[in-house]
């Protein structure tokens, strides 16, 4: 990390003071370097940066050679195409830099092979500029270009003795894993609001055969950020896919970005500077839009900017390492002041958690109580309470909003429709039981309808019945749906009472 950080810092005054080192006089016609130049150097950047003057000049032999092996290189890449491509391996136990020549249009899985072989590493995803390289599409199809930084993911490993088979199986089950939870969501998104309220909870975790199970605290707080970063990673692909106006509107995404680069920090991939800097750029704005300038927007919305606080001290210190890094030490003292005062606003005095830690809060609301109310303990015991009345009435809400459209599916199905057309038809009225039997009725129009469309036969019995009650009869397309199922469930109990009185004629006469 310490190499890493004078590197960077003296990229930054190199680039300041527009010094070349890869040209003369600090490196000669034949590619060596000019010591006494070099030495000069050293000394001078030892004195502004701070550090020793041996770990300067190895630093700045270290930047010269990258320099000339890109100069090379981009002479070779003109010739025969073979690119110059920089890695950055995993940190214990490798050398962190590795450079490799290989051409671009090979596949991502190609790579990995090579990779694999000459650095003995077994399971290893490749990311460059914030992105995930698929191991099936080429190199230059995924903007792999000549000097490209590549940084190399350590997936966790089986133990030593298992066989290869187990190591195999464990990377089908990482890739199938995503899958599960891609395929999760997926079916969340497209529940319809048939199912029980009651016995269907939204979102549980389950093992794979259905079996709610609770994560055990340990395994909650396993940091495992090679993992991590390819997961948080794979999700940045999904929200992408969303409009943008939507992830403006939320702080989710905002949130991510934050959760990467703090990857990328616990890491040490320091050369992913720029990648950290867009994204800490975008969290920002994203927060910016979200809670308004000066978060009035959310004070306005939920009473208190408390919680969001330590959302903001995550920014803060990410920047202030990022801009340090960057060699702009005044804005990175700035940064880091700005994150002690919120640091010191968040901080919680431990005699008020007990406090309403005694009264049977638990340490979250604790927590979160007294930072929204900046330590007043009275004031966080009201806000405690409401919220939770509020959670419960959004929970009861939603519960109450569920059933009865459940319900309204049932009174369809009541009627003859199958399930699946009468949950499709109620998302089509919104929510709308009239509507619904509208477009239900109307379904002899497949352009009205589309996929909703049904065939004579798939029609409700009622109907085949008695055609005359769908067509022809003024109430059956324009009159309220209570009207009609009103007159069925007449016509019902007439022929239930027609049946009684058939079936007491027919009985003997009791003595």
């Amino acid at each position: 990390m310490a190499e890493q950080d004078i590197q960077t810092r003296i990229i930054a005054m190199l680039k300041q003071e527009t010094i070349q080192l890869w040209i003369p006089p600090y490196t000669t016609e034949t590619g060596e370097a000019g010591h006494e130049q070099m030495q000069e150097l050293a000394g001078k950047y030892s004195q502004v940066l701070g550090f020793p003057q041996p770990d300067m000049e190895t630093a700045l032999e270290e930047i010269r050679l990258q320099a000339v092996r890109r100069g090379s290189g981009n002479k070779t890449f003109k010739e025969t195409n073979i690119a110059n491509l920089d890695f950055i391996l995993p940190k214990k136990g490798h050398k962190r830099r590795h450079n490799i020549k290989s051409k671009l249009d090979i596949t991502a899985q190609d790579l990995i092979n090579k990779i694999k072989e000459e650095c003995e590493l077994k399971h290893i995803k490749l990311i460059v500029n914030g992105k995930v390289l698929s191991p099936d599409k080429r190199l230059d199809e995924q903007n792999v270009k000549n000097n490209s930084k590549i940084m190399v993911l350590k997936l966790s490993e089986p133990e030593i003795k298992k066989e290869i088979m187990e190591v195999e199986e464990k990377m089908r089950s990482n890739e199938e894993s995503v899958q599960r939870v891609q395929k999760g969501f997926q079916i969340l998104s497209e529940r319809d609001g048939s199912e029980d309220p009651m016995t269907t909870p939204f979102l549980e975790i389950a093992d794979q055969k259905g079996n709610p199970i609770q994560i055990p605290l340990d395994k909650k707080k396993q940091k495992e950020y090679n993992e991590a970063l390819f997961y948080l990673l794979q999700a940045e692909d999904e929200f992408r896919k969303c409009n943008s106006a939507l992830l403006t509107t939320v702080d989710n995404y905002a949130v991510l970005q934050l959760d990467i680069v703090w990857c990328y920090r616990a890491l040490e991939a320091l050369s992913c500077l720029t990648d950290c800097k867009q994204r800490l750029q975008q969290a920002e704005n994203c927060f910016l839009k979200c809670y308004g300038e000066g978060q009035t927007r959310l004070q306005k919305i939920k009473g208190n900017t408390g919680g969001e606080g330590v959302l903001f001290l995550r920014l803060y210190l990410l920047q202030s390492l990022l801009v340090y890094l960057d060699g702009k030490e005044n804005q990175a003292i700035t940064k880091l002041k700005q994150s002690e005062e919120l640091y010191n606003q968040l901080s919680l005095d431990q005699e008020k958690m007990n406090q309403l830690l005694s009264m049977g809060f638990t340490e979250q609301d604790a927590r979160l109580g007294l930072r929204a109310c900046r330590g007043n303990v009275e004031a966080a015991v009201m806000h405690i309470t409401l919220r939770r009345a509020e959670r419960e009435e959004i929970k009861q809400r939603e519960r109450n909003k569920r059933r009865q459209r459940l319900e309204a599916i049932n009174t369809l199905v009541e009627l003859g429709y199958n399930k699946k057309s009468a949950a499709n038809a109620l998302h089509k009225a919104h929510g709308d039981l009239d509507e619904a039997y509208r477009i239900l009725l109307d379904c002899v129009k497949p352009a009205a309808l589309g996929s909703l469309s049904q065939t004579q036969t798939d029609r409700p019995k009622w109907i085949r019945l008695f055609p005359s009650a769908s067509r022809g009869r003024k109430w059956s397309a324009s009159a309220p749906f209570s009207s009609v199922l009103g007159s069925i469930l007449l016509i019902r109990r007439a022929k239930h009472f027609l049946r009684g009185l058939n079936s007491m004629r027919d009985e003997p006469t009791r003595q």
